[in-house]
């Protein structure tokens, strides 16, 4: 096997590291849009209109429980149906985002319920106005309490962004390169030896920076 991978990596070792430089792109692209979009979502329905509670809370149901593959798929080939098409990176990235601000969202309105209240009275007391109590004394502690999750969220789209491996994008992540070695050669076990490790420490790395950022906030409360 160790003969393998050094010949794999000998051979392909650039390749890896472009699909490796693709699924930080796919995973950064994804993420970022997606945890601003959910906490959107989750300072939203702190609002008492129930038109609009019910609205979010079925968006982040119906992005929470749905298979990213399936989602993709409609993206892909159901929306052109209605004249709406969306390249294949994007629609990835769209699939990743809905599904990243869904998570977040639900994780944020478990780190707002841990907030007491007195704090909010408090601050309703000062004169300050339900929209900058929201921004300015929930959502930091909020975020403050939910690091952990959110690391764990990271690495879950991290992974998940093998769903590009399903549509014809004209580069290859991680996942997507591995298939076409394992069809093209018969190093199919070293590359996905190969990946897996990549693949294992982008995760590591993930765990340490969240891990990291979570003992530094906690420090600050």
């Amino acid at each position: 096997m160790g003969d393998n991978i050094s010949r794999l990596l000998a051979d392909h070792g650039p390749a890896f590291w472009q699909a490796l430089l693709l699924t930080w792109k796919l995973t950064a692209l994804s993420f970022v849009p997606g945890v601003v979009l959910g906490a959107a979502v989750a300072a939203l329905r702190l609002f008492p209109l129930p038109p609009l509670r019910g609205f979010l809370t079925f968006y982040v149901e119906v992005f929470r429980n749905i298979p990213s593959v399936a989602l993709l798929i409609f993206i892909v080939f159901a929306l052109p149906d209605l004249e709406f098409v969306i390249d294949y990176e994007p629609s990835v990235v769209l699939t990743l985002i809905l599904v990243c601000s869904a998570f977040t969202a639900d994780y944020l309105r478990s780190g707002i319920n841990t907030i007491p209240s007195g704090q909010i009275e408090a601050a309703l007391s000062l004169g300050m106005r339900p929209v900058r109590i929201i921004y300015s004394v929930v959502l930091p502690q909020a975020l403050r309490s939910v690091v952990q999750p959110m690391t764990s969220l990271l690495i879950a789209l991290m992974l998940s962004t093998s769903l590009a491996s399903q549509v014809p994008m004209p580069g290859r992540e991680l996942t997507a390169l591995v298939s076409k070695l394992a069809n093209d050669s018969a190093a199919g076990m070293a590359a996905f030896a190969v990946a897996a490790a990549m693949y294992v420490a982008t995760g590591l790395l993930i765990a340490w920076a969240g891990a990291a950022l979570d003992k530094k906030v906690r420090i600050l409360r």
